[in-house]
């Protein structure tokens, strides 16, 4: 199968995911709650729950000053966005303190929350696990996820000390409703989780128009993902701002394709939401907008832009695969 084919046989199981309205009285109504209108939404897996298709990335929020994260927080709720991504490590546990000060308390029953441990023992793990949810003030996680998972032998070292296990525990607890996997280094650290766990429910993993040209996680993983019925969080749909220039100083987006083009790519493909971290409100109010104007691309043009692309994929463009 040709790179054409593979592509046009990952988005063909996009519509799998894609969600009516819940009013089935009138197709055209937009799903609502207490506070609007929210963005469409797609099947997370086989976990039985519907998550908006744009989400918010946590580590990006946590850089920002208190007024500025509360901004784009509230913005984001207003453009119809439920989905919130976080991580312990982000800002020493800075990006979790701003979601338990200006999500939470107002927000907690209308969001999907998650958040991730970095931990190396099963100790470790458990102590993050209380952090978190005391940062973020909730009782409970929608998500917890092992974070950052690098290489065979690391997911290894990680899941015989035991951290799985803690992550296990906490949903039979209720501390968390589901529980997944993220990573962004190589593709065989996630085949070798895949292979040692059957109970995954989410997988978090770089999706953009590089990927499938270096180290392809889109080819290697997400064909894995959709056959267990295992949801794909994608990340790094813009190589974590590198699209816009830097080291080694070529430019993506907007010299090659639009920053419309590179996450409507993503939203073409099987992903249950594109998390994606906002510099600021302006670029939170960017992002909810195409993901309202989204239609889904045809196989022609996800080729295409892979093509054009394809030369500066590499661990320079996607630095985090070096």
């Amino acid at each position: 199968m040709d790179r054409r084919q593979f592509l046009e046989r990952l988005a063909g199981l996009t519509s799998s995911l894609l969600l009516a309205p819940s009013d089935l009285t009138d197709w055209n109504a937009a799903p609502r709650d207490r506070l609007g209108e929210l963005l469409p939404q797609r099947k997370l897996g086989a976990t039985g729950e519907a998550v908006t298709m744009l989400g918010v990335g946590g580590a990006h929020v946590g850089r920002m000053s208190e007024r500025d994260a509360q901004a784009t927080i509230e913005a984001a709720l207003e453009g119809g966005v439920r989905f919130f991504d976080t991580a312990e490590s982000y800002q020493d546990g800075g990006s979790e303190r701003y979601y338990g000060r200006f999500l939470t308390p107002k927000y907690r029953d209308e969001v999907f929350l998650m958040t991730k441990t970095n931990s190396f023992s099963a100790d470790e793990a458990r102590r993050d696990l209380e952090e978190s949810l005391r940062r973020l003030d909730t009782d409970y996680l929608d998500l917890w996820q092992l974070h950052s998972v690098d290489s065979p032998d690391g997911v290894d070292e990680r899941l015989d000390s035991g951290i799985y296990d803690v992550i296990r525990q906490a949903k039979e607890e209720g501390k968390a409703r589901h529980i997944g996997f993220t990573g962004h280094v190589r593709p065989s650290a996630h085949q070798r989780v895949l292979e040692r766990l059957d109970d995954v429910e989410t997988c978090q993993m770089p999706v953009n128009v590089a990927d499938p040209s270096y180290n392809s996680f889109i080819e290697t993983v997400m064909p894995t993902l959709v056959e267990r019925d295992i949801g794909v969080l994608a990340m790094k749909t813009l190589a974590g701002g590198r699209f816009f220039g830097g080291e080694p100083g070529d430019r993506v987006i907007p010299d090659r394709v639009s920053l419309q083009e590179a996450l409507h790519f993503v939203w073409s493909l099987p992903v249950s939401t594109l998390i994606s971290g906002p510099g600021s409100v302006e670029e939170m109010e960017e992002k909810i907008e195409l993901a309202r104007s989204f239609e889904d691309m045809t196989e022609a043009d996800r080729t295409r832009i892979v093509q054009k692309v394809a030369d500066l994929a590499g661990s320079g463009t996607e630095y985090y695969k070096a």
